[in-house]
């Protein structure tokens, strides 16, 4: 009966312990998966506020609105432009005379304005150097007067969004520690209450690899339902945050989604299986005298 009783109780002991080694893994695993979605999401928002950066084309005086759009098409070509708006010297004037309220033509006696062409540029050539050469690349066209873009605004614009990578950056290998940290005293104290048994079994003569495996196995599927958990609390948060504002979709897309899943999954894993192992392999190598 006494026997009974005591194998009760260490089965509820255990069962204690791996749904406590479950809980904190999973709290630890959702703070990884948001700083991987913030870190994914937090690219694709620089990569949009890059192509929002334009280049202006001015073209010559006297050319023919069927050249510029013919020079339009050519540039939809190109690797670096990402769209393009035509801006006739007609719409040029209405929106000078509606932004400044002074009609230009009253004393100049003609339209001032030049036909132009408003070039959204692609993420990866969204920086100086490459903005340089295109520039020189749309001056070579024989019916462009002049090109023009924000030089210290580019400028500034990378270096914030560079900055931001690296505070991104930190903050995620900071938690990855904590983690492992909080993960790893987790499984010590797991592998703590069982270290005389590890102890008897090493003394009959038990590999230890045999006497590993009920742990890596325990460890393996609590890194598989912590990380499950995780996911589906992340994906739950981030259902209701795009209900409450559509346009949050724009920026957390499915791969994002999906890559952030597959890193709670495989970190969940390493962490639980390499701190168990180590857990064990630490008491093992203990003499029985320093197990009390």
């Amino acid at each position: 009966m006494q026997k009974k009783t005591h194998r009760r109780q260490g089965s509820t002991a255990t069962q204690m312990q791996t749904l406590t080694s479950i809980i904190s893994t999973t709290m630890v695993l959702i703070l990884l998966g948001l700083v991987v979605l913030f870190a994914l999401t937090a690219r694709v928002l620089g990569d949009s506020v890059r192509e929002n950066l334009t280049v202006t084309i001015v073209m010559q005086d006297d050319t023919p609105s069927a050249d510029a759009a013919a020079l339009q098409g050519q540039l939809l070509e190109r690797p670096y432009v990402a769209g393009i708006q035509y801006i006739s010297s007609e719409q040029a004037l209405s929106e000078q005379i509606e932004g400044m309220g002074i009609d230009p033509t009253e004393y100049l006696g003609a339209n001032p304005f030049a036909i132009s062409l408003e070039v959204q540029i692609t993420a990866r050539y969204a920086c100086n150097d490459s903005l340089e050469w295109i520039a020189r690349d749309l001056k070579a066209e024989p019916i462009v007067a002049d090109v023009m873009y924000e030089h210290d605004l580019v400028e500034s614009l990378n270096s914030n969004l560079h900055r931001i990578s690296i505070i991104m950056l930190v903050v995620a290998a900071l938690l990855v520690i904590i983690s492992l940290v909080l993960i790893n005293n987790t499984v010590r104290l797991s592998v703590h209450s069982h270290r005389f048994i590890l102890q008897t079994m090493k003394l009959v003569g038990a590999r230890w690899s045999f006497i590993r495996r009920p742990f890596m196995v325990r460890s393996l599927w609590t890194g598989i339902i912590s990380a499950a958990l995780a996911d589906a609390i992340l994906l739950a948060t981030i259902r209701w945050a795009t209900a409450k504002d559509p346009s949050i979709a724009d920026y957390i897309t499915l791969p994002n989604i999906g890559l952030m899943c597959l890193c709670v999954l495989v970190i969940g894993l390493c962490i639980t299986v390499a701190c168990t192992y180590l857990s064990v392999t630490a008491y093992l190598r203990k003499r029985e005298s320093e197990l009390y």
